[in-house]
Formats: C-alpha cells, structure tokens, sequence
C-alpha cells in the first residue's frame, strides 16, 4: 500500500510533534487510517488545531512537488512498519516514526559502527578516520556517519574506497546536499548504501537539527567511535545519544595540547575505551570476520557445512556437545569437521574441541 501522500502531509504539519505522530500511526495502524479518522476521534490525541488540518487532507500543487522529488531522486518514505525500515533502530527510544531514504538499508547493516568527529579535524584524525573506516570495511562492517565535512567526510570516502557499505544521516531534507561538495559522494553513497533523513523535502540544515540528527547515528549503529572532538561539540551529543542507547562507545586518544582532542581525552576519562586501531574495535565487538564468515557461508561452503559453520565460534565447543547443537552423530560431525579443517575453516584444539578458523 502506497500511503506517500498521507505520510508528506501528516510531516507537513508544524504543530504534529514527531511523539504525536508516532503515537497516531501505532494507534490507528496506517498514515491512510490517520488520515481517514473523524475529527472528533483525533482531537484527544493531537488537539483541535492539529485534528482540524489532518482532515484537511489534498493532493495539491505542493504534494504533488514533492511526489515529483520522490521520482526524481527515487526516494522511498518509509514508516517504522514497513518492511524496508531498518528493524534494529526501532529497538531504540525516540525512533523516528518516518524516514526518507535513498539507497538501501539491508538487514546486514545492523553490523555497523558510527565513526563520528569534528567536522575542522587536523591532518591527524583525518587520517586516522580514513584508516579506521578503511579496516571496518575490509572486515565487511557498515559505515554509519552524518556526511559532514572533516572526519564524517573522510570515513564514508574511505569505506567506498574499500568497497565496503556506508549510510549517511542527514541533517536536512534529503533533497539538500550539506555541505554542497559533498554531492558527488552522496551519489556514491546512494549507489553503495543509503542516505536518510527524518526532515522533510526543503528542510534547510538548521544547527539545532544536527543533535537530534545524531540519535539516528547512533541508534543504527552497534558502536560509535569518536575520533576527533571539541569538549562542546556534535560528537559529545552523538555519544550521549548512544551511552542512552546502551551502545559501546570508543574514543580515540590525541594531543593533550590540541582543542580537537579535549573531548575524546575527556571520554576516555569519563569511561570511553581508548583504541588505537580499527582492528581493537572489531576484535571487542568481535566483528573481526564478518566479511570472511560472510563470504564462507553464502559462497564457498555447502548446505551441511554451513549448519556446522554456524554453530561454531571463536569460542572451543567439544564435539559431543556441537553434536547435540546441531543434532547430528559424532561419526557424521567428525566427517564434516574433517573437509572444514581441510579447507582452513575450522580448527581442532586438544582434547576434541574445535574452533572457526580465518587462517
């Protein structure tokens, strides 16, 4: 079912808060139902003046514009039931109820990690952010960051570079490209990703959208590492978005004489993990292998050898206990261990235990 129009003008509405409007849609199941609702069942919930211009509802000259930029730069409006809105970021409070998004989101995203810092980084976080993002990458991790200039910018350039997923987070209608040089990497974005956004079409990048922006960055993202930092700055609201998500939160230690380290140096003290690889990150996260073990089970292992795969870790189980995991005999198990060893993708510690292996 198609409900774009109702959606764009439920989010037209200035005085239908993001609460009132998610709250509508749980309530009544569909933005078409919102829509189709008497006055007198929405007045409760959002008041007269909001009841009134739900109602009110027309295809006019100006949603008729806006389907025209749905069109033109295939967007897909997406509300946190459909399909195609990304499950995990609903596991997080204050979700956003709509989302405008170009590219992709797959459920392999979930496996992702915020890189996130200032957007006047040094030569120094400039290039830790490109080394960070390059290793998450290559291990087959999505990229999330917010597509501004300095360290945002760096991180999505370098996952292209290394093939890997990345999605951006906007603080502007996603038919406003912010900074404006960013437009070529927003369309390698779109081709290798996602670009989302919860503003509607024209919203221009106002300061006080980036921190609520930022609760996105984090919600879609398992980790988030801070790379560069002013004490006041975008990346200490991200972080505080994400230690209220309870997710893990890095930071990188710098220069205790430069101003764009004093907020990383300050996580660090008040409880953010010091690393000083990408590599630290994913064997703590224990992201380490995603791409390999994603390569392994869709390509190169056969339908018995991937349920053996799969109920193994990097954690040793004995045989007879895997044999009850995956309810097969010992002598059949022994046999699959066997060509898994063979091919390096399993292996056996002393006394029958056994081991994925990356080698």
């Amino acid at each position: 079912m198609n409900e774009k129009f109702e959606l764009l003008h439920l989010l037209s509405i200035t005085n239908l808060s993001e609460k009132k409007l998610c709250d509508l849609l749980k309530h009544f199941g569909s933005a078409r139902n919102v829509i189709s609702a008497s006055y007198e069942k929405l007045k409760p919930s959002v008041g007269p003046d909001a009841a009134r211009k739900i109602t009110q509802f027309s295809v006019d000259d100006t949603l008729r514009k806006k389907n025209e930029l749905i069109e033109r730069l295939a967007v897909k409006l997406v509300s946190y039931y459909s399909a195609d809105y990304p499950s995990w970021l609903k596991n997080t409070d204050h979700f956003p109820p709509v989302m405008f998004i170009r590219g992709d989101i797959l459920p392999e995203d979930e496996t992702s990690i915020a890189v996130i810092g200032t957007r006047g980084a040094t030569v120094y976080g400039k290039e830790i952010a490109r080394r960070f993002a390059g290793e998450f990458a290559k291990a087959g991790v999505t990229v999330i960051s917010g597509m501004a200039r300095g360290i945002d910018t760096e991180a999505h350039l370098a996952t292209l570079k290394h093939e890997g997923r990345t999605i951006a987070v906007l603080g502007c209608g996603i038919d406003i490209c912010y900074p404006p040089e960013n437009r070529e990497l927003m369309e390698k974005i779109v081709d290798h990703g996602a670009v989302v956004s919860e503003f509607d079409f024209g919203t221009p990048p106002f300061a006080q959208n980036f921190p609520k922006r930022n609760r996105i960055v984090s919600g879609l993202a398992k980790a988030v590492v801070a790379i560069e930092a002013k004490e006041k700055s975008g990346v200490m609201s991200t972080v505080k978005w994400a230690l209220e998500q309870n997710k893990e939160v890095f930071a990188i230690p710098g220069n205790i004489y430069s101003k764009t380290s004093y907020g990383t140096n300050r996580l660090i003290k008040d409880g953010a993990i010091p690393v000083t690889s990408g590599e630290e990150v994913l064997d703590y996260l224990n992201m380490t292998y995603t791409r390999r073990e994603k390569e392994t089970t869709e390509v190169l292992l056969d339908n018995t050898e991937r349920i053996i795969w799969n109920a193994l870790s990097l954690e040793p189980i004995y045989l007879d206990a895997l044999a009850v995991k995956v309810n097969q005999p010992t002598s059949a198990l022994l046999n699959v261990l066997l060509r898994l060893e063979i091919k390096g993708y399993v292996k056996q510690l002393p006394g029958m235990s056994f081991v994925k292996s990356f080698e």
